[in-house]
């Protein structure tokens, strides 16, 4: 009895050191963690190369070495897989503008307030050059109007659009909140398309970077606003 309890004890002792971590996680929830990982860099390669048709469960199984069973586990379908790279990248681009636009200036002109938060932004986008090709790519494709894959994207560009939001109010914001977010309002869809361009321009043309076009979007930026200030003031004093 005393042996079976002994081998019982030590046996069950070794099971769960091979299993644990020092920190007492489990082993096979990091090889699952680590596992998912390689899926999602695979993916992102995949398509950085073959475009959305070209990224098969099977062209990710060939990549990884891992069975299609550890795919569907993590991702459900294609749809979930490619949505999970693009949440995955968001995450990264998004964090890497928050930073960027830490401690703003309080003073300061129009232009020189809108220069110093287009200046940064343009970082991020020239920074992340594989998420912003990948979004694009999943934009643009027909293929991927799988309803995971649009719901992400959507959720980029509606997340994009709110820290344009944030900038150009923060530009405008001697104007008062009312004004400023009336002038956000405005010129956040026009902002985020000039950063969409200029990013295309610089990957069909090196040259031409995106920290190159920010003078002239800063320029458009501020004419643009100080305009619709204008407008809007206009419209306030008529009515009252």
């Amino acid at each position: 009895m005393a042996g079976r309890t002994a081998g019982r004890v030590a046996g069950g002792t070794a099971g769960r050191a091979a299993v644990e971590e020092p920190g007492g996680e489990p082993a096979g929830n990091r090889r699952g963690r680590r596992s998912k990982e390689e899926i999602l860099d695979a993916t992102a390669r995949v398509m950085a190369l073959r475009g959305y048709a070209g990224t098969t469960i099977s062209t990710i199984t060939a990549e990884t070495g891992l069975p299609r069973s550890a795919i569907y586990h993590h991702f459900h379908s294609k749809g979930g897989l490619l949505s999970a790279v693009m949440a995955r990248g968001a995450r990264g681009f998004f964090a890497a503008m928050r930073a960027a636009h830490a401690d703003p200036p309080a003073g300061g002109t129009h232009r020189e307030r809108m220069a110093w938060y287009l200046d940064r932004t343009a970082e991020v986008f020239a920074t992340n050059p594989e998420f912003m090709r990948l979004h694009f790519l999943l934009l643009l494709s027909d293929e991927a109007a799988e309803a995971e894959v649009a719901e992400m994207n959507q959720q980029v560009r509606d997340e994009g659009r709110a820290y344009m939001r944030v900038m150009i109010s923060a530009a405008f914001a001697d104007q008062g909140p009312e004004i400023a977010e009336a002038v956000a309002a405005e010129l956040d869809f026009f902002t985020i398309a000039g950063f969409d361009g200029a990013f295309i321009a610089s990957q069909a043309d090196p040259e031409r970077t995106i920290a190159a076009q920010m003078a002239r979007l800063t320029d458009a930026m501020v004419a643009l606003g100080e305009a619709a200030v204008a407008r809007h003031k206009d419209l306030a004093q008529k009515a009252g």
